[in-house]
């Protein structure tokens, strides 16, 4: 019976209500809590996570453009590109990094903790499911052996990439610069730049890298949960850089850079009516191929601990006095001020000022001399005695008008434009008064007056076309850029061509005369140190304490004119130094004067060259 009555009470057991609807509300609110999330990821998020998911099976890639070649004025190849090979590693697809850099180190002999400080590095700017570069250069040889192994390596690849390579070397070094990989001020600068890209660095690559560069494509590369590449479609072709053609002359180059030898110096040939540079050489120069691969440390400081600084393009970025080639501006000053060129100055070898004299280079004197035989026979007591009648208030107005002072604008990075020293500048730059002897040293290109070799071949290609005052140019294809007009008339250039022309047929610049052209110079001999009451011959002072030599010129033959500037870096003479130099260039441009011989060419037996005093 208690057992009836208690299967009977279950049999009419009423739940409690509340049960009921706590377990209806915690499926509403399980189903609530479900259609949120729906919302969160297929919604509000939604087209992030398919981008994230696309990504893992589809991925963009970067396709490098062909950077632009460089070629000389007849089409010879200046700088190219060549095939190169480097590792990328894409992280998402590595299951084990510190063992594939270790691996990669074995492979190229890498240091290890060097290789993991560069990949901890770049990492910070590349995406995960990107290449990353962990190695470059590697030699072909070795890639054999990587690619029968590479398999074993998740995430590794072997990519094929493009190195500049320049035939010429050192030839083009100062002009063409070289490349190297974008650093963080270039990753800054330009937001088209990622890790791994290749910018110019110095020189022509430098200026002209935009065009160079091209624009990068894109493929769309499909592949499978272990990364392993499926499937790859081009989406955006790259588009090659422009290819760029020099107003050099690789031929030319090469001669004058054999003529100056083992000289620290510079050569500069310019047509004066375009303004065009046919060679542009500086000494002593580097191979720009190292720069293209990796460098060592051994290697960068042989290049910056070189006495002789072969980094430093001369013809641009050195400045130097010009000593006697000033005296061409000087005449064009004179002949402004209405001296009489006529009118003339007994040298007795030297002028007294206060308590000190300013001598000739010819301690003799050279007696009577006018404006044409001060050019001819480069004598300082005429522009002595001349400049302290015009003042370094009229010499520094003409000489800046004239483009010194100033950079030429050559399409060249870090050129300096050297120095026209006057009354504001000294008191700036020391805080004391000008005084007169300084006048006189300015006259004669010494004192504290600088100049480029760039800067000297821009002027005296302006005497010859009419006074334009042209920018150098580099490119084949570019117009005349005039920066302004000498101050001098067509008769004031004609009388300072014509005493070159003087100076060539029978004064210190008679070396570089040639019986099948017409040839005008101006010959400079530089003082660096002062004089002491004995001059010294270059043979018998320290190296930097010797003149540098300056020989500035203008060929015409077969209606074809050039500007010539040779300046020889502690070279002693400018006659005996820089007219050998000059002569050689000549005959690349001319042909050589048959019957000459070598020691004509390179006698030393002609009287001293002037010797310009500095106080």
């Amino acid at each position: 019976m208690p057992i009836m009555e208690l299967s009977q009470g279950r049999e009419g057991y009423q739940p409690p209500r509340s049960g009921v609807l706590l377990l209806y509300g915690l499926t509403a609110f399980l189903f609530v809590l479900f259609v949120l999330r729906f919302w969160y990821l297929q919604i509000l998020h939604g087209e992030e996570y398919a981008q994230k998911a696309n990504a893992n099976r589809t991925r963009r890639e970067s396709v490098y453009a062909t950077r632009g070649i460089i070629l000389d004025s007849r089409g010879k190849l200046l700088a190219e590109n060549r095939p190169a090979y480097v590792l990328t590693l894409v992280r998402d697809d590595c299951p084990d990094i510190p063992a594939t850099l270790a691996q990669v180190s074995r492979w190229t002999g890498s240091s290890p903790s060097a290789l993991r400080n560069r990949f901890r590095q770049d990492a910070l700017r590349v995406k995960s499911f990107q290449p990353q570069i962990v190695a470059t250069d590697i030699p072909f040889e070795k890639i054999s052996e990587i690619e029968q192994q590479i398999f074993q390596w998740p995430g590794l690849a072997v990519e094929t990439r493009q190195r500049r390579w320049y035939p010429y070397g050192p030839l083009f070094a100062h002009i063409l610069g070289y490349v190297a990989d974008a650093g963080e001020k270039d990753l800054r600068a330009d937001d088209k730049l990622a890790l791994g890209d290749i910018v110019g660095k110095q020189g022509i690559e430098l200026v002209l890298e935009k065009s160079l560069r091209g624009a990068k494509g894109l493929n769309s590369v499909e592949v499978d949960a272990l990364g392993r590449r499926l499937n790859k479609r081009r989406e955006e072709p790259p588009l090659a850089g422009e290819n760029v053609t020099l107003s050099l002359d690789a031929d030319l180059q090469k001669a004058a850079s054999e003529a100056l030898g083992e000289h620290a110096g510079a050569v500069v040939v310019m047509e004066p009516d375009t303004g065009k540079l046919r060679a542009l050489v500086t000494h002593p120069s580097y191979d720009n191929n190292m720069f293209t691969a990796t460098m060592s440390r051994e290697e960068w400081a042989r290049l910056t601990d070189d006495p002789r600084h072969p980094l430093q393009n001369r013809a641009i970025q050195s400045v130097y006095p010009p000593g006697s080639v000033w005296k061409l501006m000087m005449v064009g000053l004179f002949l402004e001020q209405k001296v009489d060129p006529r009118h003339g100055v007994v040298c007795r070898g030297g002028v007294h000022l206060g308590s000190h004299t300013f001598r000739c280079w010819k301690s003799g004197g050279h007696g009577f001399m006018n404006m044409l035989q001060s050019v001819v026979n480069s004598c300082d007591v005429y522009y002595y005695e001349t400049a302290q009648r015009m003042g370094i208030d009229n010499i520094e107005r003409f000489a800046k008008a004239c483009g010194f002072g100033s950079p030429t604008g050559i399409d060249l990075p870090h050129e300096r434009g050297g120095l026209v020293p006057g009354r504001e500048w000294k008191r700036r730059r020391f805080g004391e008064p000008w005084q007169g002897g300084e006048t006189l040293n300015v006259s004669i290109g010494q004192g504290y007056t600088l100049v480029t070799p760039v800067q000297m071949a821009v002027f005296v290609s302006a005497l010859l076309n009419e006074g334009k005052i042209l920018k150098p140019g580099l490119l084949e294809n570019e117009e005349p850029v005039v920066r302004g007009m000498l101050p001098m008339p067509p008769a004031h250039r004609s009388f300072i061509l014509e005493a070159m022309r003087a100076a060539v047929s029978g004064g210190t610049a008679r070396r570089i005369n040639r019986p099948d052209a017409v040839i005008g110079g101006k010959t400079g001999t530089a003082q660096v140190v002062r004089i002491g009451e004995r001059r010294l011959s270059s043979g018998e002072m320290a190296y930097r304490h010797r003149d540098h030599a300056w020989m500035t010129s203008w060929g015409m033959k077969d209606g074809k004119t050039y500007t010539v500037v040779v300046m020889v870096e502690h070279g002693g003479g400018g006659s005996s130094t820089a007219g050998p130099v000059a002569v050689k260039v000549y005959d690349a441009l001319f042909g050589p004067v048959a019957g000459r011989t070598v020691q004509e060419t390179t006698r030393t037996g002609e009287r001293r060259e002037p010797e310009e005093h500095g106080d």
